[in-house]
């Protein structure tokens, strides 16, 4: 067998595992797509046809928006969401830039500070939490979730850019300073410009678990009016009936925002990946 032909095989075989790992990730997303457009009886009767004229049905989404306060669910997840995003990868950012570039006392310790906070689960300080928003007056509001979020996506995106930009050559640095540039001009103009693909990466993985949590919004936020899109959804949700239409409609509204994230920065984060993988 020749050269060019044990490439050929070994890209295929590449492919073909690579396609039936997707295959299987999205399974479960495509099968919410499909039965959330049909009706009760056709969900049971075969949840893995396609609809037809018998059994399509957007009864489900119909009784979202009729029954429920989906349009607030639906504020206050994208609210909570893009505002601890949006401080997460500014303070990460910013802490990353300093454990980078510059040496002082506790520097180490600070580092393995972060490191601990990657590893030990928020989830275990749930009752000093709940205390600490008790005494803060924060509890049914928004800002509870925030300030948590902030707090559980921290690590990993101070990890994350910490490492990529230890790589950006010390040149560009010097001679921004040799043109008398200040460390803030440095850092905004230079420094997060190039690191686009590590923030992207960061965002598609903090993102997500804040979206999809259930937990917090559970025992900071449960009212009404600070409901999140994944508390909501519960309500569809008895102890001896569901109504498997709502539940379906509503989670497949509720993957719209995750595609969007994913096509809007698909780009840099796989740039982000890869170049992290080949450092």
């Amino acid at each position: 067998m020749s050269t060019k032909t044990k490439k050929k095989v070994n890209t295929a075989l590449v492919h073909t595992v690579l396609l039936f790992y997707t295959v299987i990730a999205l399974f479960p997303i495509i099968l919410i797509l499909i039965n959330a457009f049909k009706s009760r009886k056709g969900i049971f009767r075969d949840p893995l046809a396609l609809p037809t004229e018998k059994t399509f049905s957007t009864v489900g989404f119909e009784k979202v928006f009729a029954k429920s306060d989906f349009v607030l669910f639906f504020g206050n997840s994208m609210i909570v969401t893009l505002v601890s995003l949006f401080f997460i990868l500014l303070f990460g950012a910013m802490l990353a830039w300093a454990l980078s570039e510059y040496k002082f006392k506790g520097r180490q310790l600070l580092t393995v500070f972060m490191a601990i906070g990657i590893m030990v689960p928020i989830r275990l300080g749930t009752v000093s939490i709940l205390e600490l928003m008790v005494s803060l007056d924060l509890v049914n509001t928004l800002t509870a979730l925030i300030l948590v979020y902030i707090a559980q996506g921290l690590p990993l995106a101070i990890f994350i850019l910490s490492e990529y930009m230890a790589q950006i050559p010390d040149e560009l640095k010097e001679a921004a300073r040799c043109d008398d540039v200040s460390e803030y001009s440095i850092f905004f103009h230079i420094i997060l410009p190039l690191t686009k693909p590590a923030i992207a990466t960061v965002a598609v993985f903090t993102m997500i678990p804040i979206w999809n949590d259930l937990w917090f919004p559970l025992i900071l936020a449960p009212g009404e009016e600070t409901r999140t899109l994944t508390l909501g959804v519960q309500q569809f949700i008895g102890q001896y009936t569901t109504d498997w239409n709502s539940v379906l409609a509503s989670l497949s509204l509720a993957v719209l925002p995750v595609l969007v994230l994913y096509l809007i920065f698909s780009r840099q984060l796989i740039r982000g990946l890869t170049s992290g993988a080949v450092k």
